[in-house]
């Protein structure tokens, strides 16, 4: 990544194939990282960019991660922590896809409720735990069987953890 000295753009060097994540939440980047559960060590070359100036939601995160494609729950747990982002497929240094990630009206199974006195925690219950969003921004969920709200930092903490 190389910056040009007084000017105002950022130059990202493109990658050969993979996803690129962009529009993510300015500060939100390393999440994503910890969400996708990528560290680095897996050899795939990762590009994060951090509070880039941009059109649209004022600052943004960028992250690109080389030979690697998302699965449809990845991409709804990116949703929860960064609502706005798009991710864009790359083969051969082209766009091939570019799709905004959406938070659903509910969302079901992708984490456990806090609550630990929750039925859908209790193990000889085949309930699986199911939420309505309550806020985009900043994400809010609330628990359709025991009411507990969920905040944001919960559920990073939980895909974190």
């Amino acid at each position: 990544m190389s910056e040009k000295v007084g000017a105002e753009k950022i130059r990202i060097v493109k990658i050969h194939d993979g996803t690129v994540i962009d529009h993510i939440r300015a500060g939100k980047a390393l999440e994503v990282l910890k969400i996708l559960g990528i560290t680095g060590e897996d050899g795939n070359i990762v590009t994060l960019a951090m509070n880039i100036t941009s059109s649209k939601i004022g600052k943004k995160d960028i992250v690109k991660v080389e030979h690697r494609f998302l699965e449809v729950e990845e991409v709804a747990r990116i949703a929860l922590v960064a609502p706005e982002a798009t991710i864009n497929l790359i083969e051969d240094f082209k766009l091939i896809k570019k799709t905004r990630v959406e938070l659903p009206e509910t969302i079901t199974d992708i984490f456990r409720c806090p609550n630990q006195r929750c039925v859908t925690n209790k193990e000889r219950e085949p309930i699986h735990s199911k939420y309505e969003v309550v806020s985009h921004t900043p994400v809010k969920l609330k628990c359709l069987y025991c009411w507990t709200i969920v905040e944001e930092q919960d559920i990073i903490s939980q895909f974190t953890s």
